[in-house]
């Protein structure tokens, strides 16, 4: 998994050419915005939780973390991130390039923060740790696949 799955899935949607590939890592929310030249909020970051033993992704804005408290109140439970291991198992994405599309287990629940919301457009990464998307917010649901839209960030 990861680029070559990711460039396949949005080949599907005639968009595999509107993947951006940077010369430099675009592993973190900082590293993302300084390569695209685009303000931290825009980055279209993923984690991905467990709870018992439901695995899912929330796709959030770049400057905003996670609510514990909204959270527990949503999910019935104290968040708890996957580590880089097993989300390269559960996503097939490595930490740094992580993204709801093109994913290990298509079933997958995606779940998308209010906090993309305020963006026309957003970013998130493609698969590798130097690449990502621009999409539209109706483009990332469609592309996504998503669950439901959350507010659980601060």
């Amino acid at each position: 998994m990861g680029i070559k799955e990711v460039e396949l899935f949005f080949d599907k949607f005639n968009k595999k050419d509107d993947i951006i590939h940077v010369p430099d890592s675009s592993a973190t929310v900082a590293l993302a915005a300084q390569s695209l030249g685009v303000e931290e909020a825009r980055i279209a970051k993923s984690l991905t939780f467990i709870n018992k033993e439901d695995v899912f992704m929330v796709v959030m804005a770049g400057d905003v973390k996670i609510d514990n408290r909204l959270y527990k109140d949503h999910f019935k439970a104290k968040a708890k991130m996957l580590d880089a291991q097993q989300v390269l198992e559960h996503t097939g994405h490595e930490v740094g390039g992580v993204c709801p599309f093109a994913l290990k287990n298509p079933q997958m629940k995606v779940y998308l923060d209010e906090s993309l919301k305020r963006f026309t457009t957003v970013f998130p990464a493609c698969g590798s740790m130097n690449t990502a998307i621009e999409l539209s917010i109706a483009e990332l649901e469609k592309y996504s696949n998503f669950s439901e839209w959350l507010a659980i960030t601060k």
